[in-house]
């Protein structure tokens, strides 16, 4: 009885011992530390022996966020060691299979941004990881922004070496999309546009219907512009190949990658659905578009008689209502001008001179006063036109395409330009010379086409604020350029920004 006793009691506290050893435990905030403390025996946070496997040379997430076997967008991972996407990371999934196969480890969730190791499934928290996930969604803040256009911008330095400007990046040209990059890479450098689409959340309140699929647009054009701006880049150049493919879908391919289309064409196709898409009404402050782009102008348009009537026949038809003058007001996003018609005949010297033209010449059309012909398949109209509210940037597109019976010409003329200082009060009426006070511009962007009407390429002139510089670019190919240079191109599509003195 008495040794039951004595066990009894020698049992108790080597009981007790442990429970008050546990619950020591439980309070313990410095086993709690332990627990969040990475390392490779903690099932919570494990440190992960494969990082140094990870090749930043192969990420390139300028693709389309699909597995590369099953082509689902569903649960996508990108493979941090080749490069590529995968699905899923259970058993049995591509990703997981792909890790088993070739021994690459650490993959990333393209869309929670999480790092995860396989094929023994545990999440990895790591600062050194944190430049990838800046490539593949960056960031901009707000102070990030107002120093793009200071005048102390630094050159970055890729994974590779190459040095770039960040926004003087170049494009790929998947096939034969020329002429979509030099539309973007000019519209990357209108500031407002630019401001607007670097920081997502000023599109991510627009109240969307349901089903509103459009909107992918806006969401990949801010994509791209943010890695067009990336200061932490890991290669010179990037693929718009996203965008491109949300362009294709929208358009019903009406614009494609695989062949050659008109810059003009995409740059108002491209601006209406970016206005549509972001909720814009016909309200001139309803949209960023709008808010940059948009002009207005009075046109005068009158009836011309034919030309088979007598004199007596044409005064009774002009005493008429339907030949009287009828104005109309309108608004617009680019201004057309037109180019006098090349010489037919070479000169003395057996030479076609290539023929060159003001500017000022070229928007006279807009004074007001100065009348064109056009025809319709049974009528003649004469039209004038009367700019009455100048938007901040003017798109200036200069028609060098004309279409006969047969086929494309192309007017080589040259237009003299002026880089700085374009002032456009000198063709208003003094009417509204008097109510618009700033009337001077400075180009900012020159879209040239070189070579024969239909298979010629497309390259951009663009100004880079930061840096106070202009570059040439031809999809992957940049280079500083002079001013002086510029203006002996064939110019086709201008931007110019309204200068604040």
């Amino acid at each position: 009885m008495s040794t039951k006793q004595r066990r009894t009691d020698s049992v108790v506290p080597e009981i007790g011992e442990p429970a008050a050893k546990k619950q020591r435990t439980d309070d313990s905030p410095e086993e709690e530390q332990d627990e969040d403390t990475p390392s490779v025996f903690n099932p919570r946070n494990k440190l992960c022996p494969y990082l140094d496997t990870i090749n930043r040379q192969l990420l390139d997430f300028d693709f389309e966020k699909l597995c590369s076997v099953s082509l689902t967008r569903i649960n996508v991972y990108a493979c941090l060691v080749c490069g590529k996407y995968f699905q899923g990371r259970g058993t049995n999934t591509h990703a997981y299979t792909h890790s088993v196969a070739e021994a690459h480890h650490v993959f990333l969730n393209l869309q929670t941004l999480r790092f995860y190791c396989l094929p023994d499934n545990y999440e990895i928290i790591d600062t050194s990881l944190d430049d990838i996930k800046y490539v593949l969604n960056p960031t901009f803040t707000g102070q990030d922004i107002r120093q793009l256009d200071e005048g102390n911008m630094k050159f970055s330095r890729t994974v590779d070496g190459t040095l770039y400007l960040p926004g003087v990046v170049g494009l790929n040209n998947i096939k034969r999309n020329d002429y979509c990059n030099v539309v973007l890479q000019a519209l990357a450098h209108v500031a407002p546009l630019r401001d607007y689409f670097l920081s997502e959340k000023n599109y991510a309140k627009i109240k969307r219907p349901p089903g509103d699929s459009i909107f992918t647009l806006v969401q990949r054009f801010g994509e791209l512009m943010r890695k067009m701006w990336n200061p932490r880049n890991f290669k010179a150049h990037v693929s718009p190949h996203e965008m491109l493919q949300a362009v294709v879908l929208w358009s019903n391919k009406q614009f494609q990658i695989t062949e050659q289309g008109d810059p003009i064409d995409f740059l108002s196709w491209f601006l209406h659905t970016l206005h549509k898409a972001m909720k814009g009404t016909k309200k001139p402050d309803s949209s960023i578009i709008y808010k940059s782009f948009l002009g207005e102008m009075k046109i005068y348009t009158r009836k011309i008689p034919p030309t088979e009537l007598d004199d007596t026949q044409k005064a009774l038809l002009m005493a008429t209502d339907e030949y009287q003058e009828k104005v109309e007001d309108s608004n617009f996003l680019y201004l057309t001008c037109d180019l006098p018609p090349p010489p037919l005949f070479i000169d003395e010297f057996r030479e076609n001179i290539i023929p060159q033209v003001n500017l000022y010449q070229l928007l006279s059309k807009f004074n007001g006063v100065s009348e064109k012909e056009y025809k319709t398949y049974k009528d003649n109209f004469m039209k004038r036109f009367e700019i009455t509210k100048l938007p901040p940037f003017i798109i200036l597109y200069i028609k060098r395409f004309t279409k006969n019976t047969f086929f494309l010409e192309k007017n080589p003329t040259i237009v003299n330009f002026p880089i700085k200082n374009v002032d456009v009060g000198d063709i208003l009426t003094a009417k509204y010379r008097n109510i618009i006070k700033k009337s001077k511009y400075s180009l900012i962007a020159n879209i040239v086409h070189d070579g024969e009407p239909s298979k010629g390429t497309y390259r951009s002139h663009i100004f880079h604020k930061g840096s106070n510089t202009w570059y040439e670019m031809q999809d992957l190919h940049v280079i500083d350029t002079l001013p002086q240079m510029i203006t002996l191109t064939e110019s086709y599509i201008q931007i110019y920004e309204l200068q604040d003195d």
